[in-house]
């Protein structure tokens, strides 16, 4: 993974009453997705006579997670977020701030 949840979650703070803000809706996604995984290796130890249908499914997230995450790469970059401290751009900030 290249972001951490922390990481994630400092998008999600930022960007969450301006939730049109994509790396928001990516950043949840992805959150989301995680959990479903986990939930999936959980079962899988738990249920080992279904462990096939548990695989299929956290496999499907690995991949799906793969995916969002390169999207969510390309939209910080596109929108100008600091990539280091994944801090919002300040025209950003301005539209959540009027928004307040």
């Amino acid at each position: 993974m290249r972001y951490s949840s922390t990481q994630l979650q400092l998008i999600l703070d930022q960007a969450g009453i301006y939730m049109c803000a994509c790396p928001a809706q990516l950043a949840a996604q992805m959150m989301e997705l995680r959990t479903l995984h986990a939930y999936q290796l959980n079962c899988m130890s738990e249920m080992p006579d279904m462990a096939e249908s548990h695989r299929i499914i956290a496999d499907a997230c690995e991949r799906a997670h793969l995916l969002l995450e390169e999207a969510f790469d390309r939209v910080l970059e596109i929108e100008g977020w600091d990539k280091r401290t994944l801090t919002m751009p300040e025209g950003l900030r301005r539209k959540r701030d009027d928004l307040l």
